[in-house]
């Protein structure tokens, strides 16, 4: 049998090469293909090949914004034929796209029937739509009949397609532009076109003018559906500084009341390219899922205008929290990025600042004016040739006659007796018979002055300097003029604020649903969230071997704190507990616990309560349960313990008590001021009360003057007055004495 490697019998070669740099060299050139001709937009001109492609074969139809449309498929079949042979549902969706007002800011194409809604559905087929250009389109095309751009050949070299267009409208900018490219992209939103030429004409009028000087114009985005742009001016300037950022964009709303004290929430505009019915059909879904539970219902009254109206669940709701909320968990706010990867000079991907990207554009500009320029000084020194010829001959018409009519070879007849150029034969030769009568030496010497001072004017252009930039000036001007912010088109859509400066505790507790929940933890550490605030513990069911470590109420709105046994708090919110329908999950899975450590308590954060934190060995200290809060697994540190010492109480200390009672395993009781407890964030405390053996078994803190409270087991309650507890009253670190006749013998207040 033959190897691989030997020849094919039948003479054929087999060439060896490098798998690893074939594939490089190819991948290169796909990626290369990619970045130049499909993803990445010019700096000049602000379109992609696809688009530009559109626009020119638009312009070879004679679809200008005075002409009568044409069917799409028309348009679509003639771009794919003769400049982009690539599919037509690919070329169509870029021509819908340009002409979609909610899509684009400055629409390129004015489209006649289905042209697709905000609402996401798609256009009509096309052979159902027809299209033209627009004064946009015009204005991207304004001198490409005058050499104002470069052409080459079409895929099969049968046309010719501009390599990039005139582009007298700031498009990249205006219209913006998105892409995916090999290992880049670029991203960027549209702009006002007024704002656009205002900072370009600042550029001509002072090119030394910084970031800073330019964005007195260039506000931000100007988006189509309009919206709320929320970032500072800051972040505003650092995006357009590096090129790189995003904005974030909100929906505009207003609050509309309704009589009797009721109101709704009217959204009239909503963040760039997202799409209505799904945003709707999204918020239904959060609704039915308990998602909002400060919105009763959502309504779509749109027609041509966008209205959203969203229902409170009641009249006390606070709107802004209302939105905020919205905000946080729908597209009601999207973030829009901005990367300007843009084709430097047409060939160097490369991502560009706001200023570098107006003098690019204006250098693009200042070239078209030149080369129109020079294609305008041809045109005149080739009819100033042929008027200098219609003047030589005016005079002996009836000679030249004699000449044509007679003479075997009358150019050279003509050349000879009148001293005529070559071009100029040829222009008297094809004269018509018809022209003759108007060929008169005045309006020939008129029409030859006018176009001598014409070249001067225009030689004078070119060689200042200052009149190029005055020239491309007044160009610029005339754009902002036509696009001025007085003008329904050209007016700003999009605004500028600060977003409210709400709690976010407040907008968190307003995602959740607020409903009764009786929270249990086993002793062996298995937590649930029962439905309802049970009233009777007793039926609780536990797994075998196990029972109830400890159950309080709350609502699904509050924080619940554990701490364990090495002195950490951690935090969980009551909504996030695991269901009541079994028997719980492990705590462990919630928090990061050591193995030697188990839960000592839990209870309800409040942020305005205090709590005396107790230790096994009978020292302590106060802390504020805000300062217990923690937002990780693996909680927070509180009371610093080394084994074999260990948390044990966390005592509420409510506000308005002045001293502690404290019980240790040896049945002795001492009460203190509280004054000589320290306040701490962290720490290990000072000493409560001594003990010989032992430690503490049980600590309150209360007001002296509404004496101190225990339950006995049967649950009866006994209160000693201050002078009732005259014996047991000293200063903290001391032993105490026997508790009072009747203390539960468990040691604990609580029997």
């Amino acid at each position: 049998m033959s190897k691989t490697s030997d020849p094919p019998s039948d003479g054929g070669h087999i060439e060896q090469i490098d798998l690893k740099a074939a594939l490089e060299e190819r991948y290169l050139a796909y990626a290369l293909s990619t970045i130049m001709g499909r993803a990445l937009p010019d700096v000049r001109d602000g379109l992609k090949p696809v688009h530009r492609r559109i626009v020119h074969a638009m312009r070879v139809l004679k679809l200008d914004p005075g002409e009568g449309y044409k069917k799409c498929a028309r348009i679509v079949g003639d771009v794919m034929g003769k400049f982009h042979p690539h599919g037509d549902a690919s070329i169509y969706d870029a021509l819908v796209r340009l002409a979609q007002d909610f899509a684009i800011r400055y629409p390129i194409v004015d489209g006649q029937g289905n042209f697709g809604n905000i609402d996401g559905d798609p256009a009509a087929a096309m052979r159902y739509t027809e299209a033209r250009m627009t004064d946009v389109a015009t204005l991207l095309l304004r001198g490409i009949d005058e050499d104002a751009v470069d052409f080459k050949p079409t895929y099969n070299e049968e046309e010719e397609e501009p390599v990039v267009l005139p582009g007298a409208f700031p498009n990249l900018l205006a219209n913006g532009s998105s892409g995916i490219a090999v290992g880049m992209a670029t991203s960027i939103p549209p702009h006002n076109a007024a704002e656009i030429c205002d900072a370009a004409l600042k550029l001509i009028e002072a090119p030394d003018t910084d970031l800073d000087g330019l964005l007195r114009f260039v506000q931000g985005p100007d988006f189509p559906t309009g919206g709320v742009v929320v970032d500072s001016r800051a972040i505003i300037r650092e995006a357009y500084a590096t090129g790189r950022g995003s904005f974030r964009v909100r929906a505009r709303w207003e609050k509309e009341d309704q009589g009797r004290g009721t109101w709704v929430v009217v959204v009239t505009e909503i963040p760039y390219q997202v799409q209505k019915s799904k945003l709707i059909e999204k918020i239904a879904e959060l609704l039915t899922a308990k998602k909002l539970p400060l919105l009763a219902d959502i309504r779509d009254e749109s027609a041509e205008d966008v209205r959203i109206v969203l229902e409170p669940k009641s009249r006390t709701v606070d709107p802004e929290l209302l939105m905020e909320s919205m905000f946080r968990t729908t597209d009601l706010e999207s973030r829009v990025p901005l990367n300007m990867n843009v084709l430097s000079g047409g060939k160097v991907p490369n991502v560009l600042s706001l200023k570098e990207v107006l003098v690019e554009w204006l250098a693009h500009q200042r070239e078209v004016l030149q080369r129109r320029t020079r294609h305008r000084l041809a045109a005149i020194d080739r009819r100033l040739e042929i008027l200098a010829g219609y003047i030589t001959v005016f005079l002996n018409i009836d000679e030249v006659i004699r000449i044509i009519r007679e003479e075997d070879e009358p150019k050279a007849e003509l050349m000879r007796v009148f001293t005529l150029t070559d071009v100029q034969a040829e222009a008297v030769l094809n004269l018509r018979l018809r022209s003759l009568r108007k060929l008169e030496e005045m309006e020939l010497r008129r029409e030859f002055d006018a176009l001598t001072a014409e070249k001067a004017e225009k030689e004078a252009l070119l060689g200042s300097d200052e009149r190029q930039w005055q020239a491309v000036a007044g160009e610029i001007r005339s754009v902002r003029e036509a696009f001025s912010k007085k003008t329904a088109l050209g007016r700003r859509r999009t605004l500028f604020s600060d977003a409210p400066a709400r709690n976010l505790d407040d907008i968190a507790e307003a995602l959740i649903e607020r409903e009764p929940v009786t929270v249990v933890l086993s002793k062996k550490g298995f937590l649930r969230a029962m439905k309802g605030h049970l009233a009777e513990f007793a039926g609780l069911t536990f797994r075998e071997g196990d029972a109830l470590g400890l159950a309080f109420h709350a609502m699904t709105t509050d924080k619940i704190l554990f701490l364990s046994s090495g002195g950490r708090a951690y935090t969980l919110g009551a909504d996030k507990l695991p269901s009541g329908r079994g028997q719980g999950e492990p705590i462990r899975l919630a928090f990061e616990l050591e193995d030697n450590q188990d839960i000592v308590t839990g209870f309800v954060a409040d942020p305005a309560g205090r709590r005396l934190l107790v230790a096994s060995d009978g020292s302590g200290f106060l802390v504020k349960e805000a300062e217990m809060l923690a937002g990780t697994r693996k909680g927070k540190q509180m009371m610093n313990v080394a084994d074999p010492v260990r948390l044990v109480l966390a005592v509420p200390a409510p506000m308005g008590a002045d001293s502690i009672a404290t019980v240790g395993e040896n049945r002795k009781m001492l009460v203190f001021p509280l004054a000589q407890v320290a306040e701490m964030a962290r720490g290990k405390g000072v000493r409560l009360q001594r003990y010989k053996d032992g430690g503490v078994s049980d600590a309150r803190v209360f007001a002296m003057s509404d004496g101190l409270t225990w339950r006995d087991t049967a649950g009866r309650a006994f209160t000693r007055g201050a002078d009732e507890l005259t014996e047991w009253r000293g200063n903290r670190a001391e032993a105490g004495r026997l508790v009072p006749k009747g203390f539960p013998k468990s040691g604990k207040f609580d029997g």
